[in-house]
C-alpha cells in the first residue's frame, strides 16, 4: 500500500502538540479590532484545542 500524502491545507491550519493534542488559531483577529475589547482580543490571540470527532478526521488528513 502506498504512503499517504499529508493534506497541506490542514497542515497549515493546525499544530500537533507534543502530547498529541491538536490546536488551531482562533478567528476574527485580523481587522476591525478597534471595536473589540482588550479581553476579547487577548482571547482571540490564544490557541484553541480541537476536540470530538474533528480530531479523528484531522489526524487522518495529516497521516498521524
Amino acid at each position: 500500500m502506498p504512503k499517504l500524502k499529508t493534506h497541506k491545507g490542514t497542515a497549515k491550519r493546525v499544530k500537533i502538540t507534543p502530547t498529541g493534542k491538536i490546536t488551531r488559531e482562533r478567528a476574527f483577529g485580523n481587522h476591525i479590532l478597534a471595536k473589540k475589547s482588550k479581553a476579547r482580543k487577548r482571547n482571540i490571540n490564544t490557541p484553541a484545542e480541537l476536540t470530538g470527532g474533528a480530531v479523528k478526521n484531522i489526524k487522518k488528513a495529516l497521516g498521524v
